[in-house]
């Protein structure tokens, strides 16, 4: 049996569940192996745009588990949810902000622990392509499910070579310079609005980039998310913020596997 990894706060975000590059079971995986007092859910968790369309196949039984193993977190280890909506689970308005049992919706959030105050937003809203022109991010949105469908060719591709999964999303969009730009800017605008709600640092998402960072004095942290880059925040009982990537894992349990046939006797 393995030992669950302990953090009092975790924060995973753009999921994007009901959508077919949705890396469902693999964080599902992650919070099976972890216990937490918090779990924020910031955005993007279910995929609304996607599931509007009708299409009957795309929400799947393992998108159910995912929320499964969260009831469970919430039952055997009293773990507080927090769901901030996002701008792709935006039905959440007409629910938020609501609590019931262990669960809030919210459509941001203060999280205050360790002494500091965080501001938790999903980042939509400093978005001014998905907040005024909805239609325009629709329309990215088509550009970038075809990046994703070329994403999972190519990693389909290196599984078979026996290659670890590598983010070919993630590297064109580095490569773009005013993707990288606008990446910048947005983290400046966030940055300026924690600091004008008196907070010490912003948590957020929505543009699938994991990320730490201090902008004069005000802490930056991006959960990232679990279409591209898989990864999430976790939080150490000193307070001290990490971001957690999936692939670090399949590394490591890659060399343990080569290690334990290297060390066991021959029969």
């Amino acid at each position: 049996m393995h030992l669950r990894t302990y953090y009092p706060t975790i924060v995973i975000s753009d999921i994007h569940l009901g959508t077919s590059h949705s890396k469902t079971i693999e964080v599902t995986n992650f919070l099976k192996s972890v216990n937490c007092d918090r779990l924020i859910l910031n955005g993007d968790i279910i995929d609304g745009w996607q599931l509007r369309k009708g299409t009957h196949k795309k929400w799947q039984a393992k998108h159910t588990d995912f929320f499964k193993v969260i009831m469970k977190m919430m039952e055997n280890q009293g773990t507080e949810v927090i769901y901030v909506r996002g701008n792709h689970d935006d039905f959440l308005d007409h629910l938020a902000p609501m609590s019931f049992y262990n669960i809030r919706i919210v459509k941001d959030w203060v999280l205050e622990s360790n002494g500091k105050r965080y501001y938790v937003t999903h980042g939509d809203i400093f978005d001014t392509v998905t907040t005024h022109m909805k239609w325009l991010a629709k329309l990215g949105d088509v550009g970038y499910t075809f990046l994703l469908w070329m994403n999972k060719v190519y990693n389909n591709y290196r599984l078979k070579q026996g290659k670890p999964y590598y983010s070919l999303s993630q590297a064109i969009k580095q490569k773009v310079k005013s993707a990288v730009s606008y990446i910048s800017d947005f983290e400046k605008e966030l940055v300026a609005f924690a600091r004008a709600r008196k907070c010490d640092g912003v948590i957020c998402g929505h543009i699938h980039h994991p990320d730490m960072a201090v902008y004069e004095g005000i802490e930056y942290l991006n959960s990232g998310d679990w279409v591209e880059s898989l990864s999430a925040l976790v939080q150490d009982e000193e307070g001290n913020w990490n971001i957690f990537r999936y692939e670090d894992v399949l590394v490591t349990e890659s060399k343990k596997t080569e290690l334990d046939s290297t060390i066991r006797p021959a029969s």
